[in-house]
């Protein structure tokens, strides 16, 4: 393995791929240099003499200007290195050439197919609350009936959150609508929608956000405050649900029928160069399969924007992904918060630097096929291909998100580590051989493999079977340890 990597060959940076003293030297195509200080794994070293105020180069793109004069062989990082972003900003429609889809022969998983013409890849019972006051029945509940797992019923889980009352306008529009979307989740074979009787967000209302192909006859209703004893009147309707859920069995279902949620958090430098690359020829895959992937993250698009732009087909979908953008900076505004100051302590320690470092990286999750949807919060996926879905780089509401847009399952890359799971089984893929090494209780699949020989092709193959074992039944790290949760993205006042 090279010490270091230029990723592109306009890049004036590469990334040390492993710490590197003062006085290393280093050999790259077109560049020998030495090392005029220590570099950590994962960050950038100037591979020339940079001027202030000149733009540092990554990916074949700007991340970035130069604070001061940064000497060849420099660290450059957050001490020397500062955004190019501004404000809202007006676009232009440049649309490029296709890129070619993989060729990929048909493949099938093992499912669950739902009355509305989708495929579980779980046949899961659920336990909803409306509003956070029934919270501790729904985990009361979830303890009492895990003995129902078995055949026909994967998992029992109960999914509290704090909201469903106090809320106001849209705010109060999302939490009704993410929850009738994970009622009508196709990896729920039974779900029990609990509510207390006197919340905003009550039975009623969230089931006038039902599509006109809700399967209510998976659902069962109770309102707490009308029942003499909750516990009772819950556990007679679990155990119906329950009944009805033992006579599902898994199918042969194609994988046109797979929605694949995009996800990273924990990033590092290695992040852009092995674990994205390799989730990107995932969905492009996915893409050539007929089925659909699906990327959010929206802050995290800020500086890249431009090229997932380029992949919209027709005007229509440039404007509505225009919009996406625009609308989150005008959020961001509207809360008097910096737009930019996004990569966090943990990605400024595993070597970004600016918004336009991690969105670079970020958005190679999206592989190269053309953008086929762009998902308002809390819509469902209607369109095979890649979709771009509004919600937020936090981890766990934007990972519900895109589980309420119909994904699936989720991937996940991370630099770092994270533990956390959402409401379907959440993939986690490493960027680096240490993190897989030494965190195989969270880890799913070793991306970092690429920095050892294997190739992006290799591995995306090896993700894909991966992702169609996993929708036929083989557990994540996650759900092997009964990890899950859930979180609606809180927007507005709280009464």
């Amino acid at each position: 393995m090279p010490a270091a990597l230029r990723i592109n060959p306009a890049d004036n940076v590469a990334v040390a791929l492993e710490p590197l003293a003062a006085g290393t030297e280093l050999s790259l195509p077109g560049v020998s240099l030495t090392l005029a200080e220590a570099v950590p794994a994962g960050h950038k070293v100037a591979l020339r003499d940079l001027a202030a105020g000149e733009n540092v180069i990554k990916y074949g793109f700007p991340i970035g200007h130069a604070l001061q004069d940064i000497p060849r062989g420099s660290h450059v990082h957050i001490h020397n290195l500062k955004t190019n972003l501004s404000e809202t900003l007006s676009y232009t429609w440049n649309p490029a050439p296709p890129a070619p889809l993989p060729a990929v022969a048909p493949r099938t998983f093992s499912g669950y197919p739902r009355k509305d013409g989708r495929a579980g890849i779980r046949n899961e019972l659920w336990i909803l609350p409306t509003v956070g006051c029934v919270n501790d029945i729904a985990r009361a509940l979830e303890r009492e009936f895990q003995s129902l797992v078995g055949p026909g019923i994967d998992h029992v889980h109960a999914f509290p959150h704090p909201y469903g009352c106090s809320q106001m306008g849209d705010d109060q529009e999302n939490t009704r609508q993410i929850l009738a979307d994970l009622c009508c989740h196709p990896n729920v074979g039974g779900v029990l929608l609990l509510g207390l009787g006197c919340e905003n967000s009550s039975v009623a209302e969230i089931r006038k956000h039902f599509p006109p192909d809700a399967d209510e006859s998976r659902m069962r209703f109770l309102i707490c405050q009308q029942a003499d004893d909750e516990f009772a009147e819950a556990g007679r309707l679990i155990r119906e649900l329950a009944d009805r859920m033992r006579g599902d069995v898994r199918v042969p279902c194609p994988a046109s029928s797979l929605t694949v949620g995009l996800k990273c958090g924990g990033s590092d430098g290695f992040s852009g160069i092995t674990a994205n690359p390799v989730i990107g020829g995932l969905s492009d895959r996915i893409a050539a399969l007929g089925g659909s992937t699906i990327l959010t993250e929206v802050p995290e698009m800020f500086g890249a924007e431009t090229i997932l732009m380029s992949r919209c087909p027709t005007r229509e979908l440039f404007d509505r992904t225009v919009r996406l953008i625009n609308d989150f900076k005008r959020y961001y505004q509207e809360n008097h918060q910096t737009i930019y100051e996004n990569p966090s302590p943990g990605n400024k320690a595993g070597g970004i630097s600016t918004l336009e470092d991690k969105a670079l990286g970020c958005t190679q999750k999206s592989g190269f096929s053309p953008v086929r949807g762009v998902l308002a919060y809390g819509e469902r996926v209607s369109a095979p291909g890649l979709n771009l879905l509004s919600a937020p780089g936090n981890d766990l509401v934007a990972a519900t998100a895109l589980a309420s847009s119909g994904a699936q399952l989720v991937l996940f890359s991370t630099g770092r580590g994270t533990p956390f799971a959402c409401p379907v089984p959440t993939l986690k893929i490493a960027t680096n051989p240490d993190l897989a090494e030494r965190k195989p209780h969270w880890i799913d699949f070793a991306a970092g493999d690429l920095l050892k020989g294997r190739s992006l092709d290799e591995l995306a193959d090896a993700l894909l079977d991966l992702v169609l074992e996993t929708a036929s039944g083989r557990e994540a790290v996650s759900e092997r340890h009964g990890f899950h949760d859930l979180a609606i993205f809180k927007t507005g006042v709280t009464l």
